[in-house]
């Protein structure tokens, strides 16, 4: 009864309803007012009055929800049309909005199979699907969907980060010590953190999607759908199948790799410091695995046979329309007792490297010193020799005038790099007081000389 009523209720605010129970109201109060009416024409009225009223709404409708989305041709503003006039029945279907390649939504609204609406970011893209078949694949804007459509999948078109294994901060999560967890040739575990980042095959040239919107990170229809649907399947050790979405696959590569080339390498050689380290090896052999279509291959321990081989893990990623941008080896952990036992091998070397390092280092400021005493030698001489370097000189008949010749250009030097600098203006202090002496006991300067010194 409860429902029934409701139903009713909508419907008298319906533009119908509010037309029907005012004419209704109308003729009621003609009726009691025994005002005579032809029940021909009131019909007519009241037929027209729906009409006009149905029109009206649907132009109003047609108008207000072109700014509902970022529409931009006819048959669009048709589909909201559609959509918006039917949102108050319960025949509407799904209105999502996709950012970040995540779907936002309300409860129930992905269970709704009826013609809906879904907005992009230029950072999402999706593929639709039936029940029976696959449909379209969606770059960034709005798309409106058909009866019986909804949401395969979704990804983020953007550069992914991602970490696995072990933090600075989560040396104490056992889980996360097994995600790459790895033994070596002599039998030693050994954990590290690898740091990996990826993303959807971009186009080579960025093309604008269906909807006219060109994604600055680029949309790649055919990356997207073969990202989405081409979904691997791993067994797991409890013998259950699971689906592997497109940004677990990299992880899933690069941590194989990573256990596979570990087993080539001896703990020392994992470790050494001498020349290129095996942890430096498998980098770049990572690297190369995911990057390219061939790698030469390494022998049992680790040194290359200059055979060339297919990457299986590029070929993975290539029919996933994903790829690796980087990946790196931030740290590496090793059993507690075998850390320690290393460290106490390695510190007697470490101090010999730091005492050759340290006479190296005294050797060079030596040389240094040297050459810049050297240097400055030469400078001085340059300058205290500058009055008789450009010019011929008469010979002097004593000694105070040559000192004096010498000392004047040093004078001159100091007094323009001085910048009132204490230490200089107590060189350029006795460096007058030189001179003044110089004037005095010069047997050859004249007295008015002697005075002004």
């Amino acid at each position: 009864m409860g429902n029934f009523f409701n139903k009713l209720w909508t419907f008298f605010k319906a533009p119908v309803g509010v037309i029907l129970s005012t004419n209704l109201f109308w003729h009621i109060v003609i009726l009691a007012l025994g005002i005579p009416f032809n029940s021909i024409v009131s019909g007519a009225i009241l037929i027209l009055d729906i009409l006009i009223a149905i029109i009206l709404r649907n132009q109003i409708i047609y108008f207000f929800s072109q700014f509902v989305l970022p529409i931009q041709n006819p048959n669009d503003r048709k589909a909201i049309f559609a959509r918006v006039r039917n949102f108050e029945t319960g025949k509407r279907g799904a209105a999502l909005f996709i950012k970040n390649g995540r779907v936002i939504t309300h409860k129930g609204e992905l269970e709704k199979r009826n013609p809906g609406v879904i907005l992009l970011d230029t950072a999402s893209a999706l593929v639709l699907r039936t029940d029976t078949e696959i449909r379209d694949t969606v770059g960034p804007g709005v798309k409106f969907t058909a009866k019986g459509e909804y949401i395969a999948g979704s990804v983020d078109l953007r550069i992914q980060h991602q970490n696995i294994g072990l933090g600075e901060h989560d040396k104490n999560s056992p889980h996360r010590a097994q995600q790459t967890l790895a033994l070596t040739r002599d039998g030693f575990e050994i954990s590290a953190a690898l740091g990996i980042q990826f993303r959807i095959k971009r186009p080579a040239e960025k093309l604008p999607s269906e909807s006219g919107v060109l994604s600055q990170y680029g949309y790649d229809p055919r990356a997207v759908r073969n990202a989405i649907m081409n979904e691997l399947v791993v067994v797991n050790a409890d013998g259950k199948h699971t689906r592997m979405e497109w940004n677990r696959l990299p992880a899933h590569l690069v941590v194989n790799l990573w256990r596979e080339y570990v087993r080539k390498f001896k703990l020392d050689d994992l470790l050494t410091t001498n020349a290129v380290s095996g942890l430096q090896t498998i980098e770049e052999m990572i690297n190369k695995r995911v990057k390219n279509p061939q790698v030469v291959a390494l022998d049992d321990t680790g040194l290359p046979t200059g055979e060339w081989l297919d990457s299986r893990e590029y070929i993975h990623l290539q029919a996933r329309g994903v790829e690796i941008l980087d990946v790196r080896i931030h740290n590496v952990y090793l059993d507690s007792a075998i850390e320690n036992s290393k460290i106490e091998a390695w510190n007697p070397e470490w101090l010999k490297f730091a005492e050759k390092e340290a006479t190296l280092l005294k050797e060079q400021e030596a040389l240094i010193e040297t050459a810049a005493r050297e240097e400055a030698s030469k400078k001085f001489a340059l300058l205290v020799s500058e009055k008789f370097s450009h010019k011929p000189v008469a010979l002097q008949q004593t000694p105070f005038k040559t000192l004096q010749l010498l000392l004047e250009p040093l004078r001159e030097f100091i007094i323009k790099e001085s910048n009132a600098k204490n230490d200089l203006e107590k060189e350029l202090k006795k460096l007058d007081e030189i001179l003044k002496w110089l004037l005095e006991n010069n047997p050859d300067a004249d007295s008015a000389t002697r005075r002004r010194a």
